[in-house]
């Protein structure tokens, strides 16, 4: 068995891979009515407290060949948040008790890796691929490549200039009163509304602008808007954005496979609209918003990678 932690900003996950199968236990944090995020001192307070219990809801038993956890939001040099200091801590005590060999990677690569599984794409894992992630904190699309050490290398080729998706969708919620995270709740929202938005993307190249939706939106409440209609607003500009962004990568990069990952993938709009024009595949939305089991699959390969090994196995 190999087990997975990812402390994010918005959920604690603790998840086990069997080669095959995937079991997993989460808890999203608890933020404030009316607030749109947390302090990175109350996310690390929250996971500290939520680990335990997600290992005991976990419930496994037989030895760990392996154990991964996210330290950092990206492969890059300086991506470091606070809160994955509570899931370095427990991977690395587990790995100890446990005799276990820990590996260490991102959350961006246990996103991708999640969404892979949950398509049954692994074998993309042996080429080049294009993956959006797109969540709270980010909004990009990636070259991602094999890569021996890491597994999967990921280039951003196109990304928001300025605001990301999550931060539009949520900032949106809260202004309608939603609960944070709001995507959820946002798309249902939407899906009483009968009106058609005509939204033109702001593009610098291949790169997107976003603040332009959180303006409109804010108007459309003071001009007395339906909830229903402004949601439903705000997930089309994302979605109208995506796609746009999606015509210009696939015009530079050709046909290579589509991706998507992140919570924000689970859109229904945005689903409905990249399905309409593209050939793309995405996770289920249990697998696209933050969870470890694309950490615990990390393990996993990392254990069993070496020159003869087949993602395809």
């Amino acid at each position: 068995m190999y087990l997975g932690f990812d402390t994010s900003n918005y959920t604690t996950s603790v998840a086990l891979y069997d080669g095959k199968n995937i079991f997993q236990a989460k808890k999203l944090l608890t933020v404030k009515p009316g607030e749109k995020g947390l302090r990175q001192s109350d996310a690390l307070f929250q996971h500290t407290q939520n680990i335990p219990k997600l290992i005991d809801d976990i419930n496994f038993n037989g030895s760990i060949s392996a154990v991964a956890v996210s330290t950092r939001p990206r492969n890059v040099e300086g991506s470091y948040m606070p809160c994955f200091l509570a899931g370095i801590s427990a991977a690395s005590t587990v790995s100890k008790f446990c005799n276990a060999q820990l590996f260490e990677t991102s959350h961006q690569v246990g996103h991708i890796l999640s969404a892979l599984y949950s398509a049954d794409k692994l074998e993309f894992l042996s080429g080049p691929f294009i993956a959006f992630h797109l969540s709270g904190g980010t909004t990009e699309a990636l070259l991602v490549k094999p890569d021996k050490d890491e597994i999967i290398k990921a280039e951003i080729i196109s990304q928001s200039l300025d605001l990301k998706a999550g931060q539009a969708i949520d900032r949106a919620g809260v202004m309608l009163s939603l609960d944070f995270p709001c995507g959820v709740e946002l798309d249902k929202l939407s899906q009483n509304s009968d009106k058609e938005f005509n939204y033109k993307p702001s593009m610098k190249g291949i790169d997107c602008s976003l603040s332009g939706i959180e303006n409109k939106a804010n108007a459309m409440l003071e001009n007395y808007e339906s909830r229903e209609d402004i949601a439903k607003f705000v997930l089309t500009a994302v979605s109208n954005t995506i796609c746009e962004m999606l015509i210009r990568i696939v015009d530079k990069y050709c046909d290579l496979p589509i991706l998507f990952s992140g919570g924000v993938s689970s859109n229904s709009i945005l689903r409905k609209s990249v399905n309409k024009q593209f050939n793309a595949y995405f996770a289920s939305p249990e697998f696209s918003c933050d969870n470890a089991a694309g950490i615990a699959i990390y393990a996993f390969l990392k254990d069993k990678y070496d020159n003869n090994y087949s993602f395809t196995d």
